[in-house]
C-alpha cells in the first residue's frame, strides 16, 4: 500500500462522521420548499423536501417497529417512485444497508443477489409482485415483504408472507425520528454487478464514499438549486449513478418518471418540457430512442442549456449531433462503474481547446471519456502493470483508485484479482489517456479483437457504423477465424424507413474512410434487435456465442 506520510497535527474536528441521511437534513434545513415531482399513471405528485423528509423519518420509525437492526440489509425492488427515492435516505439513516435489487435481472440471479446479501426485508411496488414471488421460495432468509402501494393490503392478493404496507406502516409510525450517527465508513447501500460472466459480484458503499461521490456529481454536474434534475438513470442501477444525492446536496427541484419503459416514449420524453429539465442523465439505450422519438415530432422540444450526462457506454456522434441540433440540449459524456459509485470522468471541453480546435475536432474529442474527476487517481498500464505515457496512443488497462472506488468485492473469494496491491480497481477496460488528460475507453479488454496480432476497436468500429444515416444501432464483436485469430462481425439495425435498402457494402465502403482495409468486418448481419445486458449495454458475450462459427463453420 501507498506510505502515508503524517504531518503537523491541524486543528480541525476529525470524528465528524459523513452520514447519508446529513445530505437530506442539511438540504431540508437550505431549501425545504424546492420541489420534488413523482410522475404515475395517474398523473404527478408534488410534494417538497421537507415533507418527505418527513415520510422519511416515520420511515426509519417503521423499521424499528419491523425489528430491523443496525447493520441489516433491507432490499428494495421498484422503479424510480418516490416510495424509493424515500429509501434512498430512510434505510441508511437509520444504519441498515440499501440494497438495490434490479428489476431486470433473471429471477436465479436475483435470488442469488438477496441470498448472498443475507436481506432481511425486501421492499416490493404492487406491480413487481410477480418477480418477487418468483424469487421468494428461494429466498428463506427474507423476514418480511413490504409492498409499496396505495391500496389496502386486503386488496392484495400475492403469495408472499408475511407482507406489511409502506402506507399503513408510515401512517402507524411515530413523526419524529432521533438519527445515530454512523461511522462513515459503515456501508449504506449495496448493488451487485451485473457483468456477462459469473455470478453477480457485491459492491458495499460507504456513508462517506457516497457522501463524497455526491459532492464530485454535484460540481462535475454544476448542479445548482435553479437546476431541475430528471432522474431517468433506473435508481436500482449503481445508485441511480448518484444522483438521488448529488441533486438534492446541490438543492435542485427533483422529478422522477416512476414506472417506465422505452415503448411509452411520449409520457417519458413529456416532464423535459413541462417541468424545465436542465439536467438529467442515462445510457444511450435510453436517450437514442428518445431522440427518434423527438426526431419524428412535427415540433422539436427547445431544450436549450440542457445537459444530459451519458454513460454505460459511448454515446454516439450522430447522438450527441441529434440532440443539440434537433433540441439544442447537449449530451455529455460521462464514465464509471458500478465499483466506482460510479463517477470517474467527465468530458468538458477545456475553453482553451475550444479556440484551438476546430468544430469537427471538438465532436470527436467529444467522444472520449473525459477528464478524471477532482479526488480520483487514474492511470493506464501495459501487461506488466507499468504506468504508460500520456500521448494518446499508448492503449492499456485503465486502473483506478480513490474515496468512491471499492476497494474489494463483498464475499467473493477469487475476485482478489481485480485489485492491485497498492488500491487500484482493475477496470478491465483498454484505454489511452492524451497529453490533456481526456480518457478514451477504446474497449473492454476482453472484447478488444485481436486480428492477425494486431487490434481493432469494436467500439470505435460500432460508432462509425452508427454515423452512418441509415443506422439506428450497430454492435461489433471479434469471433474465432482459422487464420487471423479473430475477425470482427457488423451486427445493424437500420432506421425503419431505410429496411432493405443498405447492404453490406454500403455499410465497409461508410468504414473505410475510417479504418484500415485490413480491419474492415468481413461480415455485417442486419438484424431487428441487438442483445443487451440488464444495464443495456451490448452483450458482447451472447453475439461471440451466437456467430461463434461464422467464419469456421465449413462453407
Amino acid at each position: 500500500m501507498t506510505e502515508i506520510v503524517q504531518g503537523f497535527p491541524s486543528t480541525f474536528t476529525h470524528g465528524y462522521q459523513l452520514n447519508v441521511i446529513n445530505i437530506l437534513r442539511q438540504a431540508v434545513r437550505s431549501y425545504g420548499r424546492q420541489e420534488i415531482v413523482a410522475c404515475h399513471p395517474a398523473g404527478r405528485t408534488r410534494t417538497t423536501y421537507a415533507a418527505t423528509y418527513a415520510r422519511v423519518q416515520r420511515l426509519a420509525n417503521a423499521l424499528q417497529g419491523l425489528g430491523a437492526a443496525v447493520g441489516d440489509r433491507i432490499g428494495v425492488l421498484d422503479w424510480n417512485s418516490l416510495r424509493h427515492f424515500e429509501t434512498y435516505y430512510g434505510i441508511p439513516g437509520y444504519g441498515a444497508v440499501l440494497l438495490l435489487l434490479n428489476i431486470r435481472l433473471a429471477p436465479p440471479d436475483l435470488g442469488y443477489v438477496i441470498n448472498h446479501a443475507g436481506a432481511r426485508l425486501v421492499f416490493v411496488d404492487e406491480t413487481l409482485l410477480p418477480i418477487a414471488e418468483a424469487v421468494a421460495p428461494a429466498c428463506p432468509g427474507v423476514q418480511g415483504w413490504v409492498i409499496l402501494t396505495d391500496r389496502g393490503l386486503a386488496d392484495i392478493t400475492t403469495k408472499l408472507h408475511p407482507v406489511y404496507s409502506y402506507e399503513e406502516l408510515l401512517a402507524a409510525a411515530a413523526p419524529v425520528y432521533r438519527w445515530p450517527v454512523m461511522d462513515e465508513n459503515s456501508a449504506c447501500s449495496a448493488c451487485y454487478t451485473t457483468g456477462t460472466t459469473g455470478r453477480p459480484k457485491g459492491v458495499y458503499y460507504s456513508h462517506r464514499s457516497t457522501y463524497l461521490h455526491a459532492m464530485a456529481i454535484a460540481q462535475a454536474g454544476e448542479l445548482n438549486l435553479r437546476e431541475c434534475y430528471y432522474q431517468l438513470v433506473p435508481m436500482f442501477h449503481a445508485m441511480g449513478w448518484g444522483t438521488p444525492y448529488a441533486a438534492v446536496a446541490a438543492g435542485a427541484k427533483f422529478v422522477l418518471p416512476g414506472m417506465y419503459n422505452i415503448f411509452d416514449l411520449g409520457s417519458l420524453a413529456e416532464p423535459l418540457v413541462s417541468e424545465k429539465v436542465t439536467v438529467t442523465a442515462g445510457a444511450p439505450a435510453l436517450l437514442m430512442p428518445m431522440l427518434e422519438y423527438i426526431r419524428k415530432l412535427e415540433r422539436k422540444p427547445d431544450l436549450s442549456g440542457a445537459r444530459f450526462l451519458c454513460g454505460a457506454s459511448e454515446p454516439s456522434l450522430a447522438l450527441m449531433q441529434g440532440f443539440m441540433e434537433l433540441t439544442g440540449a447537449e449530451v455529455i459524456h460521462a464514465y464509471g462503474a458500478t465499483e466506482t459509485s460510479p463517477l470517474v470522468s467527465g468530458n468538458r471541453l477545456l475553453p482553451w481547446l475550444a479556440q484551438e480546435l476546430s468544430p469537427a475536432a471538438q465532436w470527436d474529442l467529444k467522444r472520449k471519456q473525459g477528464l478524471p474527476v477532482v479526488g480520483l487517481d487514474v492511470k493506464v498500464v501495459d501487461p506488466l502493470g507499468r504506468r504508460l505515457p500520456h500521448d494518446g496512443q499508448s492503449a492499456g488497462e485503465i486502473l483506478i483508485r480513490g474515496p468512491w472506488i471499492t476497494g474489494a468485492y463483498h464475499d467473493a473469494p477469487g475476485a482478489e484479482t481485480g485489485f492491485t496491491e497498492n488500491g487500484y480497481w482493475r477496470s478491465g477496460d483498454a484505454g489511452t489517456i492524451d497529453a490533456h488528460g481526456y480518457i478514451k475507453v477504446t474497449d473492454r479488454v476482453k472484447d478488444v479483437i485481436k486480428s492477425g496480432g494486431e487490434w481493432i476497436s469494436s467500439v470505435d468500429m460500432e460508432n462509425a457504423i452508427m454515423s452512418h444515416p441509415a443506422v439506428l444501432e450497430a454492435a461489433v464483436a471479434g469471433v474465432p477465424h482459422p487464420k487471423w485469430e479473430e475477425r470482427p462481425v457488423a451486427l445493424v439495425v437500420l432506421r425503419p424507413e431505410y429496411a432493405g435498402r443498405v447492404d453490406q457494402q454500403a455499410i465497409v465502403e461508410h468504414l473505410s474512410a475510417a479504418f484500415a482495409k485490413w480491419q474492415l468486418p468481413d461480415a455485417v448481419i442486419f438484424v431487428e434487435a441487438i442483445p443487451k445486458t440488464s444495464v443495456g449495454k451490448f452483450n458482447k458475450k451472447a453475439i461471440r456465442q451466437e456467430y461463434r462459427e461464422l467464419y469456421t463453420a465449413p462453407a
